[in-house]
């Protein structure tokens, strides 16, 4: 039975630098060598990954796709301020010119 506290003191440190060490790898940490050095991890290139890069890809295109909604919404608020600011006959004329069309 002594034998066991020796084995669970050896046990645990291991189990904690191998927790210590996956915690590094998951949150991009550099890892730390057995020699004390730092490695950091291998990385795609410029530390962009794979799945990184097609998050970058919809954001780009989801970036592009409201710029020209927020562009129509915009030519739509200008033909609502001059509707509202212009006086009511103009208004009816362009109105009546565009049922003549």
């Amino acid at each position: 039975m002594g034998w066991m506290v020796p084995v669970g003191i050896v046990g645990a440190v291991s189990a904690s630098h191998a927790f210590r060490t996956w915690v590094r790898a998951k949150h991009g940490y550099p890892l730390e060598s057995d020699h004390g050095g730092k490695r950091h991890r291998l990385s795609y290139k410029n530390g962009i990954g794979p799945d990184d890069e097609r998050k970058v890809e919809l954001l780009s295109s989801e970036n592009e796709r409201l710029t020209g909604q927020v562009s129509r919404l915009e030519e739509r608020i200008a033909v609502l301020e001059r509707i509202a600011t212009d006086p009511a006959e103009r208004t009816a004329r362009e109105i009546d010119a565009l049922r003549d069309r």
